[in-house]
């Protein structure tokens, strides 16, 4: 069994998760990213983390703040705070790294980063991924998974409340 101690180790500041991607590059290995808010995880979590995982050796999650998935989903969320969620999260056999922004949207987690690969959800156009032009400028690829249907967190929450 995996010790559970290293599990809090992957939750990391911007300047930890710059440094951290910078050993990981020097021994050449690539970086893909993706984010949300996760606030229940579910099916369709994990199918888009797999995904993203195998697009390169090491994989980083940018994770919305209490303040900013407030701001984007309303007063109602999150369900679970950010340091439940990112712990969740860093406890993903998938998940190498999470990095919480405060910001609405991450790219400026994105252009810091660098990400080789740059992944969102299927409900998403190339054009409206936030970060896609600058991960391409750079030499990077994006890719949009393919969403599983019949799992989403606002669903999930419904069925609750009915």
């Amino acid at each position: 069994m995996r010790k559970a101690d290293i599990i809090p180790a992957r939750i990391c500041t911007l300047n930890e998760a710059v440094h951290r991607i910078n050993q990981w590059r020097i021994t050449g290995k690539t970086v893909s990213f993706t984010n949300g808010v996760f606030d229940i995880l579910h099916r369709g979590h994990i199918f888009s983390l797999s995904q993203t995982a195998a697009e390169a050796d090491y994989l980083v999650v940018g994770l919305n703040s209490d303040a900013s998935t407030k701001r984007l989903k309303g007063d109602s969320r999150p369900v679970n705070d950010e340091q439940s969620r990112a712990l969740v999260l860093a406890s993903l056999l998938m998940v190498d790294m999470v990095v919480i922004f405060e910001e609405d949207t991450p790219l400026n987690l994105i252009t810091t980063l660098q990400p080789d690969v740059l992944v969102k959800g299927g409900d998403y156009t190339l054009e409206q991924i936030v970060g896609a032009k600058e991960v391409m400028a750079a030499g990077g690829k994006v890719i949009i998974n393919p969403i599983v249907e019949g799992f989403s967190t606002t669903g999930i929450i419904g069925k609750m409340k009915s």
